[in-house]
């Protein structure tokens, strides 16, 4: 069984192979950062400014992966692994309940943190379980297709938690890329950071 996808230019032989990064090794590269996070905003020994910082990426790589996973992932392994049909539907009531999670803290030292931190670990464990059987029947070059997909949807998505936004295409490839906008804005605004590499710079100042 193929994956769905929009069609690619003519290749000349079925051996074809697109340029990028196979989705299954995003997503699981993501999960090691998002683990890494939860572990770091839970951190005791963490002074207040670094708690406020890495829950400030903590929120944006989460609602970045979020919306990523819904517009391509779950869809993905709905058609691919009919058997994860109501995987994907709890994963999705499971995402809505985690973004409402991270919008309701009110900063780095709400009691909650530690449970937003276990959600995001909770999350890993059950998506691999998506990810594992969608690596076992779709082609490489389908995973790199999604791969491509996953890396542009994540350049434009949200990076504040937005749960009342649509979680299935195609609505949220409409909405979320048009949210993303004004997240973007008042992160730009308000000096947020949003990446990785911010917590990195700021260790290294």
């Amino acid at each position: 069984m193929t994956v769905p996808l929009p069609p690619l230019p003519p290749a000349a032989d079925d051996a074809y192979r697109p340029g990028g990064r196979s989705l299954a090794d995003l997503v699981d590269a993501e999960h090691r950062a998002l683990l890494g996070l939860a572990d770091q905003v839970t951190d005791p020994t963490l002074d207040p400014a670094g708690r406020r910082a890495v829950l400030d990426v903590l929120t944006a790589a989460v609602s970045r992966h979020l919306s990523a996973e819904e517009q391509y992932l779950f869809p993905a392994a709905r058609a691919a692994v009919p058997e994860s049909e109501e995987l994907v539907a709890r994963e999705i009531e499971a995402d809505a309940a985690l973004l409402t999670a991270l919008k309701a803290l009110s900063g780095p030292d709400d009691p909650t943190v530690a449970e937003v931190a276990e959600r995001v670990r909770r999350h890993v464990s059950r998506v691999a379980a998506l990810v594992t059987p969608l690596r076992e029947v779709a082609s490489d070059a389908e995973l790199i297709r999604l791969g491509n997909r996953w890396e542009i949807a994540e350049e434009a998505a949200p990076t504040r938690p937005h749960p009342g936004t649509p979680a299935t295409p195609p609505w949220n490839k409409i909405v979320e890329p048009a949210v993303g906008v004004l997240d973007k804005v008042r992160d730009a605004v308000s000096g947020r950071r949003t990446r990785l590499a911010d917590l990195e710079h700021r260790r290294d100042a």
